[in-house]
Parts: C-alpha cells; structure tokens; sequence
C-alpha cells in the first residue's frame, strides 16, 4: 500500500510540474482527459492548484468542471452513436435496465449524482448511457457541470482546510467504503427530491 501511495504521489507531483505553466487551462486539460480518455489524479491535481492559490479558487472549480463537462462529450458521442451493445457488455442486464429508467423519468439527476462523486464511481458508464438514451445536449452538459462544480467546491473547501494530503486519505476511505458512501449519497438525493416534490404540489394545490 505504501509503495502505491508513493507512485502516486510521485506521479502527482510530475503531473504538477507539467501543468504548472499551463495554469488554469492545465486543470481544463488534466479535466478534459481524465472524463474523455482514462483516469487521471483530478482531484489531487485540483486541490494542489487550489492550496497553491487559494484566491484563484473559483477559476480552478470551474475550469475542472468545464473540462469534465467538454471530455465526457467523446464518451457521449459514442453512446449516442450506437454503444448500447459496449454499455450491456459492462452491466448486468438489471444495472443496465435501472440506469435506462432513471434517464427516462430524470435524465438530469441520474447523471448530475454520478459526476459529484469521486472514483471508484463509474461515471463513464453514466456518460454513455446517457448518450445510448439521447439525453438532451443541453442537459446533459449541464448535469455534468452541475455535478462537478458541487464536487469541486467541496473539494477546495477541504483542501484549504486540512491540505492536500487530507483529499487523498477521504479519497482511499472512499475506495474501501464506496457502497456504504455511494448509498447515503443516494439515500440523500432521494430524500431530498421526495421533500421537493412534495412541496411542488402542495404549492399547485394552493394555487388551484
């Protein structure tokens, strides 16, 4: 495990000097990788930016969420264009059938969830199945950006916090405890979406 944590922090810490001349279009680029071709450091590479400068925060957060949002349209692309076949391949046939109804009754949330999670969430198997059920253009980069922003923020306030190092300790607890993690998220989102609904019809019921 140490051996891991240190190819990590040194592979961190070359993408770091990389990047550095690029600023804030660095964190679009690492962004724009890590969601259209394969796992990058996202996180430690954007906390590193932000504790680096703190006053350039809010750039940081919105130029990794665009990055995500920009990337994910290569993974769109594919599902729109055919890939239910590759997405069945990767899911069971229940998954897969869960997922496909959840961006028929909420497209937006059932992928707006997903990108406010950090790894191991698959989050490109929700990109492509949001592009196999032709999720509207505009909503679909939206949820993405919506996602991300939220994950970022969060991101940036725990790293000015407790510092780098703490976002790759909650990052491994989430890695051991994904399920229990991933669930009370949901059990969350859902709990909320039930009040929020609850409260839109009792407002059309006054109106009426």
């Amino acid at each position: 495990m140490k051996t891991i944590a240190h190819i990590i922090t040194r592979y961190t810490a070359f993408l770091g000097a990389v990047l550095k001349p690029l600023g804030a279009w660095g964190v679009l680029a690492i962004a724009g990788i890590d969601s259209s071709l394969f796992g990058m450091p996202l996180d430690l590479v954007v906390a590193g930016y932000i504790y680096s400068n703190p006053h350039k925060f809010l750039l940081y957060v919105v130029m990794a969420s665009v990055g995500s949002s920009l990337g994910s349209l290569v993974i769109y692309g594919i599902g729109y264009r055919g890939g239910e076949a590759l997405l069945r391949k990767r899911m069971s046939a229940e998954r897969f059938e869960k997922i496909h109804r959840g961006f028929e009754e909420h497209p937006f949330w059932t992928l707006m969830l997903p990108a406010m999670l950090p790894p191991p969430t698959p989050f490109k198997l929700f990109v492509l199945g949001a592009g196999v059920s032709e999720m509207k253009f505009t909503h679909f980069v939206g949820a993405i950006f919506a996602g991300r922003f939220v994950r970022f923020v969060i991101l940036g306030v725990l790293t000015l916090l407790f510092g780098p190092q703490f976002i790759e300790l909650t990052g491994h607890v989430f890695r051991e405890h994904f399920s229990v993690v991933a669930g009370v998220a949901i059990g969350a989102i859902t709990v909320w979406l039930i009040m929020r609904e609850r409260t839109r019809r009792r407002r059309l019921r006054v109106q009426t």
